[in-house]
């Protein structure tokens, strides 16, 4: 994919911001412009930065001059931030995807689709499989808003792939990312000096490290392949070890008040009215084979869930480890940016 134009729908997100440093230090990477509603915080070097809200219809009319070899969908939004609330969510995951594809539908030229998207697709049940595979979304029902949003632009994503069969249409199903400098409501409850479990629940995780969550969406952009990918680390680690490593103390909450708890704690994370999301994941867990992004995209991740864990816990401690573990997949090589 030498030289090839790439376009970064969302580049002002903390993703679309990192997937535009790292390609451009690429050499087999050509022109990138970023596309958003609100202007970067960060330079983003010689990205060029267009301003338009992808919600718009004018897309179908802007995207089409840019003349993309490649798109890459980074303004899926996981949960409510600074002018982004929660009742704006639908919008622009749903409606803005959807105007996104029928701009695509209007680009000549245009080889290759690629969506950051979310494994909580799969949802978090107690009868779930040790390890989703990408086959599986659709044999367990969507019981959160977050999942039913999630859901429908895959339906559309699916739809446009069928429709254009000469687009490589790649959707990549993101685990919960863990690391420093990462503000998100999973990183913000891991550093609540006391921490609310489930009582009688200690849900095995997949923690994905913020580096190999950024190298991933880069080889997915230089090597994309039809249909969905997750992108999850080896391994798991449980809530409790997790904790353990963090220093952090676990109090367990009975069921017959967690509700009321989960809700409080979420508007202090700041995820608002998704939280249902976060007590599902952390009461039954979720897993997620990571097969095709090994094999068939060729990323190597420098992580596992063990090793996330462990240098997410240093950077907790304010201190550094004078050794790395010598557990595999620990922070003992970095990644390619």
């Amino acid at each position: 994919m030498s030289g090839k134009r790439i376009v970064i729908a969302g580049v002002s997100t903390r993703w679309g911001s990192e997937l535009a440093r790292t390609l451009q230090r690429r050499s087999d990477v050509g022109e990138i412009i970023g596309i958003d509603s609100t202007p970067p915080e960060s330079d983003l070097g010689g990205t060029e930065f267009i301003e338009v809200d992808i919600r718009n219809p004018v897309i179908s009319k802007i995207l089409p001059t840019l003349e993309p070899d490649v798109l890459v969908h980074c303004g899926i939004v996981w949960y409510p931030e600074e002018g982004r609330p929660s009742r704006a969510l639908h919008d622009i995951n749903v409606i803005g995807t959807l105007q996104l594809l029928a701009a695509c539908e209007k680009t000549p030229g245009l080889e290759a689709l690629v969506v950051r998207g979310s494994a909580a697709i799969y949802g978090s049940a107690p009868g779930a499989p040790a390890f989703f595979t990408e086959d599986m979304a659709r044999h367990y029902p969507l019981v959160t808003r977050f999942q039913r949003d999630i859901g429908e632009l895959e339906g559309y994503f699916d739809n446009f792939a069928r429709r254009r069969p000469d687009i490589t249409c790649c959707m990549l199903r993101f685990q919960v990312e863990v690391g420093p400098g990462l503000d998100t409501p999973f990183n913000r409850y891991l550093n609540l000096p006391v921490v609310p479990t489930r009582m009688g629940f200690d849900p095995r995780l997949q923690l994905l490290h913020v580096d190999d969550a950024t190298g991933a969406l880069a080889a997915a952009t230089l090597n994309p392949v039809r249909g969905a990918v997750n992108v999850a680390p080896d391994g798991a680690i449980s809530l409790s070890r997790l904790l353990r490593l963090c220093g952090r103390t676990a109090v367990g909450v009975p069921p017959i008040v967690v509700g009321v708890i989960n809700r409080r704690i979420s508007n202090y994370l700041g995820s608002a009215d998704l939280y249902r999301d976060g007590e599902l994941l952390l009461r039954y867990g979720r897993g997620c084979d990571n097969r095709r992004l090994r094999e068939e995209i060729g990323y190597e991740l420098a992580f596992d869930s063990e090793g996330t864990a462990r240098d997410f816990a240093r950077t907790a401690h304010g201190v550094q480890a004078l050794f790395p573990s010598p557990h595999p997949g620990s922070p003992v090589r970095s990644v390619p940016r």
